[in-house]
This record gives C-alpha cells, structure tokens and sequence, in this order.
C-alpha cells in the first residue's frame, strides 16, 4: 500500500496537485462559484479469486493522479466522483431536505483486469458495491468532520475513511468553517459515581411484570416497478417488479422494515455478465447484483445497510447466493411471499417479484420462469411429507411388534 500517497484535485480546471495529506476536491458549478468542497484519505481492502480455486487480497489507497469527471452539484443534490488508475472510480451521493443534508450513498467500482492491483485474477470485469456511510443530518451551513477512522464492509470490499471534511452545499461560494463532527470525534461523557442508597425493607408482595407488546405487524409492502436504462435514448436492459421487506436481527433485537418505491432512488448497471440494481430510501439501501453464464441467471449477491428504528446502521452482505434462476433471454417470477435467509442477520421477503437482469427486449418482460411456489405441484410437498411419515410410523410398529414376538418367543423355549 502507499501509506503516504496524497492529492489536492482542482475540479475547475482539471489539474492536479501533490499535498502531504487527503485528497482535497474543490467542485463549482456552471457559474464558476464553489459548491462542494471535500477533503478525504481512503483505503481500500478487496479480495479476489485467482487461479487454483483460491482468494488473495488487495490493498491499496487512492493514487495521486486521479480525475473527477461526473462530480456535480445542484440545489437538491450532490455527487463526489474520483476516477482512477485502469478502470476505478469511487463516488459518494448527497441529497438535501431542507436544512440538512446526508450521504446517501458510496459506489466503489474496480476493474479486475487491472494487473497491477490484481494481479492473478482469475476475473476481467469491473465490479461496483453500493453502500451507506453513516453520515446524516448535516447542517448546510457547516461541513461533515470525521477524523477517526470508520471502517465501511461489504460483500468482498472494506473501505477505511479517515481525516474528511466534506461539505456538499455551498451556497454562497465560500466553505464554512463550522463543523457538524462525527460521533466518534465527540468527547464520552463520563459515568457518575453510582450514590449510595440505604436498604428499604419492602413489605409488599412483588409486582407482576407487565406482559411485552408484540411488535405490530407490518402491512405488505407497496409493489415497485424499477428500470435501469445505458442511457436515456436507450430501452431498459434490466427489469425488476417486487415488493420487498428486510428483517434485521441486531443483538437479541429484531426488525422488520418495509421498502416504500414511492420514496426509493433508483440507479444500477448492466453488462454482458453482470448486472445490478440499486435501491436507496430513507430507510434502507440495498444493492442486488446478478450474473450469467450464458444459459441461465441468477441473484448471486445481496448488499443491505438498514437504518434501525434505535438510531443504529446495521450492515450485511452475502456475495455467493444463487436465487431467483431462469434461463437467459426469460424473466424469473415468483407471486407469492418468499422469505429467504441471506445472512444469519438479515432474511428478505419479496411479494409479486419478475425480474429480467439480461436480455430485455423492448423494454419488456420475456416469458417467466415461474417458482416453485406458483407451481400447481407445489401443494404436493405436504401431502408427499404426510405420506413420508405415516409409512415411518408404520415401519416403527412393526419393528417393534417384531421385535417383542421375538422376546416372547425366547421366554417359552427357556
């Protein structure tokens, strides 16, 4: 790794320049005014296959020479772009309600074809993972300061932050020199010594403790209809109809949240083995990622980060799934709920779900495939679990009546 590897990038006029720390990024917009201002040191950890069946890891920081092409600014919105050596980019979101403003989300996108940082891979595409920082309610009139290291983790990528001031909006051209600090940089406030209380003889009888609420049950999710396009001339080339719901599991806590469509900003891509789709509302963030080989997809990595109901940012991933699989050139559909586990911390169920990631023809869906589930045999399972266990029954009498007709038998002969 180059521990000491740092840049300052004028985004006005395209150049860059070498500093002793970060990477310092100075965005304006059509007027020339300064309206995003961001100053970071990043590292990235990413693990790869090679040759053998076998995984090495790549370690390794932005370099000095980077270009920021794609980063912008508005009135409502904000993109950090970094793009560098063979094929990388790195990229942070921001949107503003109101008075405050968050970071809605990081892409990371590295090129395994790239032998310098990879060398042996036994992959030649570009990957992209999708996930949330944890930086919300930020005062557009002060910048996001952070210099304690956090520790991002997704399917096969950690990235380290350190050392960032980022103010994504900046409405008069000149930075602030107000600071919002991460949660990290606040001072503890430490533990009051606990008083001493005199023991109370209590001559009542104890209390019954009064029974837990369960949780309320959700209502089913509201069904969302997502495209993602190459471009705007372009029809979709991936489809995808659900409704969706996560379920955290935090400690011994367990939550349940529903994706509302009507509030969700949709992004992704597509390639020719790899396509994903991106979701990020409020409250959750989820990057779906597919892949074929040839004759059939199918989902093979789910990326969560779940803003729980306590405050709390609860992240999971799992990157070797194999769900919803159809034929290339077919779409994959499944009406009824499906609940599946993909981590030990995090189950997703989907209602009304048709996907196509490959193959779209006229921006429509092809033929599905349809689940198990949806299938007229389906109701065949219990009867055949039914049929399975009254004939194990019956198997263990008779051993048993066997078994005692023998024992009897030996007693007389005595």
């Amino acid at each position: 790794m180059f521990r000491h590897a740092a840049f300052a990038l004028l985004f006005a006029f395209g150049c860059v320049i070498h500093l002793s720390r970060g990477a310092v990024v100075n965005v304006r917009d059509k007027d020339g005014k300064l309206c995003l201002y961001a100053n970071v040191m990043l590292n990235f950890s990413v693990s790869y296959a090679t040759s053998g069946n076998k995984t090495d890891l790549a370690e390794f920081e932005l370099p000095s020479q980077v270009m920021s092409n794609g980063s912008k600014c508005d009135n409502t919105t904000s993109t950090l772009k970094l793009n560098f050596g063979a094929g990388h980019s790195w990229s942070m979101n921001f949107t503003l309600n109101g008075r405050t403003y968050q970071a809605d989300s990081i892409t990371f996108s590295y090129n395994l074809n790239d032998s310098t940082i990879f060398p042996k891979s036994t992959l030649t595409d570009t990957l992209s993972v999708s996930v949330r920082p944890h930086i919300t309610d930020v005062s557009t009139d002060t910048s996001y300061s952070c210099k304690s290291k956090e520790t991002i983790q997704s399917d096969s990528v950690n990235q380290t932050l350190w050392n960032v001031l980022i103010q994504a909006f900046i409405s008069n051209g000149t930075q602030s020199k107000n600071l919002t600090s991460c949660s990290a940089d606040l001072p503890t406030t430490p533990t009051a010594s606990p008083t001493t209380v005199a023991p109370v003889t209590n001559t009542t009888t104890a209390s019954t403790p009064a029974p837990t609420t369960p949780a309320p049950t959700l209502p089913t999710p509201t069904t969302g209809k997502f495209a993602i396009k190459p471009d705007e001339n372009s029809t979709a080339c991936l489809l995808a109809n659900f409704a969706l719901r996560i379920g955290v599991k935090h400690g011994e806590k367990y939550q349940e949240i529903n994706l509302d469509p009507n509030v969700t900003t949709v992004s992704g891509s597509c390639s020719v083995n790899t396509s994903e789709l991106l979701l990020v509302s409020n409250a959750m963030t989820i990057a779906l990622t597919f892949t074929n080989d040839t004759k059939k997809f199918h989902l093979q990595a789910v990326n969560v980060t779940a803003n729980l109901s306590s405050g709390l940012v609860v992240s999971e991933a799992n990157g070797s799934l194999s769900l919803w699989e159809a034929a290339v050139g077919s779409s994959y559909m499944c009406n009824k709920e499906q609940n599946v586990t993909i981590t030990s911390q995090l189950n997703l169920f989907t209602f009304n779900l048709q996907v196509q990631p490959f193959a779209v023809k006229k921006g429509v869906f092809s033929t599905a495939e349809e689940c198990f589930l949806d299938s007229d045999l389906s109701f065949l399972v219990p009867i055949a679990v039914g049929v399975a266990l009254s004939f194990l029954i019956v198997l263990v009498l008779l051993s048993y009546l066997i078994g005692r007709r023998k024992s009897r038998t030996g007693y007389q002969s005595v």
